[in-house]
């Protein structure tokens, strides 16, 4: 129990901070028409 709180914990908070991160600046990439919300008819 103890591996898993210090070593597999960090890295797992780690990689989804930078899955959300990468999801968030991979916004500023993409074309205008795609950030908008889509249309609703």
């Amino acid at each position: 129990m103890s591996f898993i709180r210090t070593k597999l914990l960090p890295v797992t908070i780690v990689l989804l901070f930078g899955v959300a991160f990468f999801a968030v600046s991979a916004r500023i990439w993409l074309p205008g028409d795609m950030m908008s919300p889509a249309p609703i008819n």
